[in-house]
Parts: C-alpha cells; structure tokens; sequence
C-alpha cells in the first residue's frame, strides 16, 4: 500500500489550510491514503473554539470532496465542538468513508495544557482500505505503547499518526525513538506525519519541527523528511507484519494487558 507522508506548516485559516491539503493530495502520486498533521485546520497558538466544525460541516466536506475526485483517502487534523472546549480530531475521509478518530491522550506536558481546551476522546479508531486495517493516532499518543497494541487487536497492520511536536531540547531524537519504539511494541508499520518547523512563531504552542518518519514492523527508519515541507510517497507491505509478529511475537506474549 501506498501511503503519501505530507508534511506542511499550516496557517491559522482553515480556507487557506484547504488549499495545502488539495496541493499535497495533487502531488501524491500513485498513493491511496494522503496523511497529513494534526493541526491541518488550524495550526495551534490561537483559540480554537472559532474555527472547530462537525465531522459534516464544511471544512470535513471539502476534505472529503477533495479525497472522493482523486479516489483517495485523506487523514488530516481538525477540530470538532465539544461543549465548550473542542476535540482534537483525525479526520479519515475518502469514498464511501467518512469518520474521525478523537485524541486520546491529550497534550498536559512541557508546559502546555491542552486540555483546558480540548476534550480528550475515549475509543481507538481503525478503518480498512484494499483489505488492510489502518490504525489512527494523534500526536502525544505515540507516548503510550497501549493504544498501539490496542490497535494491533483490532487488526491493524499500520499505524497513521498525525502531530504538532513540540519543538525543545532533545524533542527531535525523542520523536525518531517514540516512532522506532511504538513499531515494535505492536510490530506494526508506524507511519508519522508532523507539522513542518514554521520557524519562531513568538508562541509556547507545539507548532510542528518536521522530520515526518515512517517505521518497519522491526523499528527500521524506512523514511524520514527534513524540517521542511515536503510531501514523499512511501510504500508498506502488510505481509511484513505477519512476518515480524512470527518471529517477534511481543503481542502473543503478553502477560499484562
């Protein structure tokens, strides 16, 4: 499978952040699945409640008209309402799909509080394309192994993690290890898509530093980007999973769930 790694610095107009998801779904050739950030909507470091719509309100719909005219499936950060905070959400859209995955385990670390506006969700999200099941995970989730394995139980050989990492000392190696690291907790493909490095913004909001990268079932870098906007097709094979998880059985294994 296919899968195009989009890294972009999206603004704070979502109209505008629109045209970056219809340029990096044009330029991924030959792919079935578009990843882009977290954050694709509206980069972080401004309020969110303004701009957050439902899975079938405008922004969602125009992703998904987008992903239906080049029969793919796109998967990009938004933000849904949630009473008086927002969700955080992937959105997963493509033709006849149409669904979201709420953040999990929300950003309460570093410094910022992201949950003093954001709702956490509560259920992890898989869906299936061309007979293979696609996990979905946010940002900070790569933080916590159990997601991971609870998406290699449902059937996922790869992961699609979208974020806005927090750039700071040390940041940058802890990204490549969390993606290496979540690979071989679930022997899965893990494939993370950030924010580009916008440059300094004047803000504490975690803005993206780039270096999207994508990890074997083994936790092999097989791809990683530059701090730049870039967008790079990259290829899985499901029967690598199947492989890994005969030779390296952590998940048949386990002793604690």
């Amino acid at each position: 499978m296919r899968i195009a790694v989009s890294q972009i610095s999206s603004t704070t107009d979502p109209r505008s952040n629109l045209e970056l998801v219809r340029d990096a779904v044009r330029r991924a050739e030959g792919a079935r699945v578009v990843l882009l950030p977290e954050a694709t909507m509206c980069r972080f470091g401004v309020p969110l409640a303004p701009v957050a719509e439902p899975l079938d309100g405008p922004w969602a719909a125009a992703v998904h008209e987008i992903a239906a005219s080049h029969d793919v499936v796109v998967v990009a950060g938004m933000f849904t309402p949630s009473g008086d905070r927002v969700t955080n959400t992937m959105l997963v859209t493509g033709p006849d799909l149409h669904l979201g995955y709420d953040k999990i385990h929300l950003f309460d670390a570093f410094g910022f509080q992201e949950s003093r506006t954001v709702a956490p969700g509560s259920e992890p999200v898989t869906f299936e394309l061309d007979g293979v099941t696609l996990g979905v995970a946010t940002c900070y989730d790569i933080r916590f192994p159990e997601l991971f394995r609870a998406l290699a139980d449902k059937g996922a050989s790869a992961v699609l993690v979208g974020a806005s990492w927090g750039a700071g000392p040390g940041k940058k190696e802890q990204w490549e290890l969390l993606v290496r690291a979540r690979a071989l907790d679930c022997t899965s493909w893990v494939v993370a898509c950030g924010q580009a490095y916008p440059g300094e913004l004047g803000s504490s909001a975690p803005t993206g530093i780039g270096y999207s990268t994508v990890a074997d079932p083994f936790g092999n870098v097989v791809l990683q980007l530059s701090g730049q906007p870039e967008v790079v097709v990259t290829e899985i094979d499901p029967k690598s999973v199947e492989q890994a998880r005969e030779v390296l059985p952590v998940l048949a294994n386990r002793r604690l769930r």
